[in-house]
C-alpha cells in the first residue's frame, strides 16, 4: 500500500476496526473510506454494491462482524451465522467485481476444532469437531476464508485471511451480557471495587488456558500482512503464550486494585480447555507481538476509566 491508496476499513468503529484506523492514520495513510452502519448497511447487498461502484477502494480490511462471548454465541446462533455470512459475502464479492487490489479478511481462532493439538497450526483447520457453543459463528468465519481462497484460485484476486487469537483493548465491549472474558473481568473487578464488595464471581473453574493479544498489536500485524503476505492459506496472529483464566483474573484484580476474594462458579461452562495459536509462520515473516499482557491490561483499564461514562451509557439502557 502506498500512503495515497484508498483504503476501506469495514467495521471501523469496532474493537479491531478502530485499532486499524488508528494505526493507519499513525503511519500516514490518510485516504481512508469509513462508513457507519447508518451510512452503509453491510447486510444490504445492493447498498454494498453501490458503495463499491462509487468508491472503488484499492485495499479493504474486512473487520466488520457480529461478535460476542460464550453467552451471546450460544443463544443467538441464527443471527451470528446469517449476519456474518451476509456481510462478508457482500464485501468479498464486490471487492472482486470492482477490482480491489488486496483484501484482508479477519477470522477468529474459534474456527479450529474444539480439541485441537496445541499450539494450533494453520493446517489443523477442519480436522475435527467445533466447539458447540460458537459453531454458527465459526462456520461463518470458515466460509469467509475458504471464499477468499476460492476467489484467488478462480479469479486471481489477492484476498488474504488472518486468524487472530482472543483480543482486548480500547473500544472493547464491557457489557456483561455479551462481552468476552477479559473486558468482563475488568468491569466486574472495577464494579466490585467501587461498590466495596468482598468477592467477585468468575465463570467456570478458572483452569482453561487462553491467549490474549492487545488489539494495537493486532492492527500492527494486519498492516504488516497486507504489505508482506500473499498466500491463499490463512495465517495465525497471536502472542504464542497463554494464561489460565484464574491467573488472568488475578492480574486484573491487581491492576484494578480490588481487595476482596475471587470465587469460581463451577456450574458455568469452561468452553475449550486450551486455545493457543502456533504463530511460528507469522514470526518467521518477521513480525512479533510487542505488548505484554500486564501492560496491555493496564492500558485497557486506563482507557476504560477515561471513557467510563460513555462505555456505561452503551449498556445501561
Amino acid at each position: 500500500m502506498d500512503k495515497n491508496s484508498k483504503i476501506y476499513v469495514a467495521g471501523h468503529r469496532g474493537l479491531v476496526g478502530s485499532a486499524i484506523v488508528r494505526k493507519l492514520q499513525g503511519e500516514g495513510y490518510n485516504n481512508l473510506v469509513l462508513k457507519t452502519h447508518k451510512e452503509l448497511d453491510l447486510l444490504d447487498a445492493n447498498a454494498v454494491k453501490n458503495f463499491f461502484e462509487k468508491e472503488k477502494p484499492d485495499y479493504v480490511f474486512q473487520a466488520a462482524a457480529k461478535v460476542g462471548g460464550i453467552l451471546a454465541n450460544s443463544t443467538q446462533k441464527a443471527d451470528f451465522i446469517y449476519q456474518n455470512l451476509q456481510m462478508q459475502n457482500n464485501i468479498i464479492h464486490n471487492s472482486y467485481i470492482y477490482g480491489v487490489k488486496k483484501l484482508l479478511f479477519l477470522g477468529s481462532s474459534c474456527i479450529y476444532p474444539k480439541l485441537c493439538p496445541q499450539p494450533i497450526k494453520e493446517e489443523y483447520l477442519l480436522s475435527g469437531y467445533l466447539e458447540q457453543t460458537n459453531d454458527a459463528y465459526a462456520i461463518a468465519k470458515i466460509a469467509g476464508l475458504i471464499m477468499c481462497k476460492s476467489y484467488n484460485e478462480q479469479y486471481k484476486t489477492n484476498f488474504i485471511s488472518a486468524m487472530p487469537t482472543n483480543l482486548y483493548g480500547y473500544n472493547d465491549n464491557f457489557d456483561l451480557k455479551n462481552s468476552h472474558v477479559l473486558p468482563a473481568l475488568i468491569r466486574k473487578f472495577h464494579d466490585a471495587k467501587i461498590n466495596k464488595l468482598d468477592k467477585v464471581l468468575v465463570w467456570g473453574t478458572g483452569s482453561p488456558l487462553r491467549e490474549f493479544l492487545f488489539v494495537e498489536d493486532l492492527a500492527d500485524a494486519l498492516i504488516f500482512l497486507i504489505n508482506n503476505y500473499n498466500e491463499d492459506t490463512h495465517i495465525n496472529v497471536g502472542t504464542g503464550e497463554d494464561v489460565s483464566i484464574k491467573d488472568l483474573a488475578l492480574i486484573v484484580k491487581k491492576i484494578v486494585g480490588f481487595e476482596g476474594v475471587i470465587e469460581f462458579d463451577t456450574t458455568k461452562p469452561d468452553g475449550t480447555p486450551r486455545k493457543l495459536l502456533d504463530v511460528s509462520k507469522l514470526n518467521g515473516l518477521g513480525w512479533k507481538a510487542k505488548t505484554s499482557l500486564e501492560e496491555g491490561i493496564r492500558l485497557t483499564y486506563k482507557w476504560y476509566l477515561e471513557n467510563y461514562e460513555e462505555v456505561n451509557k452503551k449498556f445501561s439502557h
